[in-house]
């Protein structure tokens, strides 16, 4: 059996999740899996050959591609081929066939950015967010549309950030005294987090052809935590006649591990919600009990060296469900390739604390419409309620092991708030 040490949570044998690495010694970014406290150097251990059977005479391939500093040509193998190379790390983990020389301690790496992206599109199908947030940048009723296909908006690439990193206070146009006032240039006031989920394509979609609902998951390399950072009062001034720009460009956070989509089937659900009306044929999932995925997910502040948990969620809350998502995407034949990141969209939920408060808020910004203190008092220098510079934001997500356990996590997404430059 593999050592304790090779199976702690939240990288556990179930999870086994692929990033890309280096260290002082090899600062040569290249693949690897994480497990327990340690590790996998994907190049070294596809060079011992264990990895031959899976594509005879072709072993040269695994130890070029781990090498790379991205994943992204793993993730465009097909997904029997991915799902048998996750099959033979594990057992060989459990057999103790993994040498020590490919193994390094998580804390002497510098995790990097696990893909090369390229697209980010960003979701907005949480059902709670949206009545949450009505009444200001958004209509008081939620709008029509929205029930019958999922909202979304590209976004940008060059912004997505590794874990840990500072994330700057933008400066952009806002309203200086509410809607249609005087408006004026400066940082933003009301700077917040956004709790998502991040999810990155695998085998592409070719230009001018559309997804089966049924295909989703083999189009899915696997998923990450995700900050969609948010300046409330710049995303007020834009929101006519386009939405969001500046406001929501500045910065996404997300954790460097992802967790792979073989390691999430056991949590496969319904979801929270029945959608009603039906969905169109072409985002109708085929069943009805796996459509959603059962993922625990907790927002942590860290403010003058105090860490507070101020909300948690559930991916199965999703109105529109991740692989929805990724089939309206690709429905107009826009094409998707591998790399491209997709955001759930801010997830929150009804829950309520032992105080009869709301607690399963996804952003500051729902905190203030509803009138829900979640944040300590705030310096005065900017908007109460909302981040400070020197905050810092963590976000977790977790599936349970049916013991109040962790069976597998994601390890953190990290952001830390800097003044404007």
């Amino acid at each position: 059996m593999a050592s304790p040490i090779l199976d702690q949570a939240p990288y556990t044998l179930q999870n086994l999740p692929y990033g890309v690495i280096s260290t002082s010694s090899e600062p040569k970014p290249r693949c690897a899996v994480a497990i327990g406290q340690h590790a996998i150097d994907l190049a070294k251990y596809a060079k011992i050959g264990n990895l031959f059977d899976l594509e005879s005479g072709h072993n040269f391939m695994f130890q070029q591609l781990f090498a790379e500093p991205a994943l992204n040509t793993f993730a465009a193998l097909p997904w029997p081929t991915r799902r048998a190379v996750r099959e033979q790390i594990q057992s060989d983990l459990k057999n103790g066939k993994v040498p020590a020389s490919c193994l390094v301690e998580l804390k002497n790496v510098t995790s990097h950015l696990p893909m090369k992206m390229t697209g980010f599109s960003d979701f907005y199908t949480s059902l709670e967010h949206c009545q949450n947030c009505s009444g200001e940048m958004t209509s008081s009723a939620i709008a029509k549309n929205w029930w019958f296909a999922p909202s979304v908006y590209n976004s940008r690439v060059s912004s997505v950030l590794p874990t840990p990193h500072d994330v700057r206070r933008p400066k952009n146009v806002y309203f200086s005294a509410g809607v249609d006032s005087r408006p004026a240039y400066g940082p933003t006031r009301k700077l917040d987090f956004e709790l998502e989920m991040g999810f990155f394509v695998s085998q592409p979609v070719a230009y001018g052809e559309s997804m089966p609902i049924g295909d989703a998951r083999e189009h899915i390399f696997g998923f990450v935590m995700l900050n969609d950072w948010s300046a409330r009062d710049h995303q007020l001034f834009e929101m006519r006649p386009l939405g969001p720009f500046h406001s929501k460009g500045f910065g996404t956070s997300i954790s460097n591990w992802i967790v792979p989509m073989e390691a999430l089937e056991p949590y496969s659900c319904s979801p929270k919600t029945k959608q009603d009306p039906a969905p169109f044929e072409h985002l109708s999932w085929p069943g009805s009990k796996d459509g959603a995925l059962d993922i625990k997910l907790r927002i942590k502040l860290v403010r003058d060296g105090k860490e507070s948990v101020i909300g948690t969620s559930n991916v199965k809350y999703l109105y529109w469900t991740p692989y929805q998502q990724l089939t309206h995407h690709a429905a107009s034949g826009c094409g998707m390739q591998t790399g491209d990141l997709i955001g759930t969209g801010t997830i929150s939920g009804s829950g309520m604390n032992d105080k009869g408060e709301k607690a399963e808020l996804g952003c500051l910004y729902e905190a203030e419409r509803t009138k829900t203190k979640i944040l300590p008092q705030s310096s005065g220098t900017y908007e109460d309620g909302y981040l400070e510079d020197g905050d810092e934001i963590i976000l977790e997500g977790w599936c349970d092991d049916g013991k109040g356990g962790v069976a597998l996590g994601f390890g953190e997404c990290r952001g830390k708030i800097t003044p404007p430059k």
